[in-house]
């Protein structure tokens, strides 16, 4: 057990020592300052967090996430093909395909979609 904890505390001041190092000498420096700083689609981050932002460009982003995680879906069905009945994968890929379109037609409903009103 003191064995342990010397282990321990002994890694732990090899890490705080390398990063009090690597804090002194890094290049960084207050003329800098508007290069490091985030770039999140064009707003700028010296301003107020509570600025408003497009509705559509949000939505957009989450229908863009739910695509993907249903892609993501879709990929291992590729690979279990040989493995599994026809009509099983014909009939779960085309579920896939079914929640795709019906979240589509959802969507395209509540105007989602549209850019202009």
């Amino acid at each position: 057990m003191l064995i342990l904890s010397i282990l321990s505390s002994i890694i732990f001041l090899i890490s705080m020592l390398m990063m009090m190092i690597a804090s002194l000498i890094s290049k960084k420096t207050f003329m800098d300052r508007e290069k490091n700083s985030p770039f999140e689609c064009g707003f700028d981050p010296k301003n107020s967090a509570r600025m408003p932002f497009s509705l559509h460009f949000f939505l957009i982003a989450v229908i863009f996430l739910i695509f993907d995680v249903e892609i993501t879906l879709l990929m291992p069905l590729i690979s279990t093909l040989k493995s599994s009945l026809l009509m099983n994968y014909i009939y779960i890929f085309m579920f896939i395909i079914f929640i795709l379109l019906l979240g589509l037609y959802h969507e395209w409903n509540q105007g989602a979609l549209n850019w202009m009103n």
